[in-house]
């Protein structure tokens, strides 16, 4: 139960879109070809990157500190 709680707390602090976009691509993949996956994770990843999480990652790095991902 301990290493569910941590991975949960883990998970938590994490991106809510990039988590989205992992269990999309994952759920994904289980149903179609590698080229049609990698596809999907490529169209994924262009409509999403420049996104409010990807600015704060980059200045919570620049700024040494934990980023603040909202919900």
């Amino acid at each position: 139960m301990q290493a569910v709680r941590v991975l949960a707390t883990e998970l938590a602090a994490k991106p809510a879109l990039a988590l989205r976009g992992t269990k999309r691509a994952m759920l994904y993949a289980r149903d179609h070809g590698v080229a049609d996956g990698l596809r999907q994770v490529a169209d994924w990843n262009a409509a999403t990157l420049l996104s409010r999480d990807l600015a704060e990652a980059v200045a919570a790095q620049r700024e040494r500190r934990t980023p603040r991902f909202d919900l």
